[in-house]
């Protein structure tokens, strides 16, 4: 079962590329105390993620910060080195937290995976957006399949 509005976010380990090479990062230390902008993209350099998706969030962190957002999250059923590489091509540093979810441990335990094996990416995390107040989760925004509309930073700006 899918992980809604008011649940908490389970304890997970994610991982970010630092310096010194990949670092964890516990649910509890990104979510307590905080409101959190996480949103999933099913694969980091993908066309609609890199285009789109990505992209929309570096835009908008300023105005997603001056309504209340403390940091801004981007995952994917990546590893470390993919996703830091990706953010710098991006020009994410400083705007939003670039975290690998390697293994798929989160989107499984929130229960948004999907299959994408016919692409030949196997399991993937779904396109999906949440804010997340203190590990509760108080928006959760979960694409269509192939759709990207209701997890851009835009709709996320209006909902805040």
């Amino acid at each position: 079962m899918a992980i809604g509005t008011g649940d908490p976010i389970p304890a997970t380990t994610f991982k970010v590329m630092t310096d010194d090479g990949p670092a964890d990062v516990t649910s509890d230390a990104l979510f307590s105390g905080r409101t959190v902008a996480l949103f999933s993209v099913p694969g980091a350099f993908t066309p609609t993620c890199s285009a789109k998706h990505l992209p929309g969030f570096i835009e908008k962190a300023d105005e997603l910060r001056a309504k209340g957002i403390d940091e801004i999250v981007c995952t994917a059923v990546n590893d470390a080195f993919v996703m830091g590489a990706w953010g710098k091509a991006a020009g994410a540093d400083g705007k939003v937290s670039m975290l690998a979810d390697g293994n798929a441990d989160f989107v499984k335990a929130i229960g948004l995976t999907m299959d994408a094996s016919g692409a030949g990416l196997g399991l993937r995390g779904q396109r999906f957006s949440m804010i997340v107040k203190d590990g509760v989760v108080t928006t959760l925004n979960v694409e269509a399949p192939r759709d990207y509309n209701v997890s851009s930073a835009e709709h996320m700006l209006g909902q805040l």
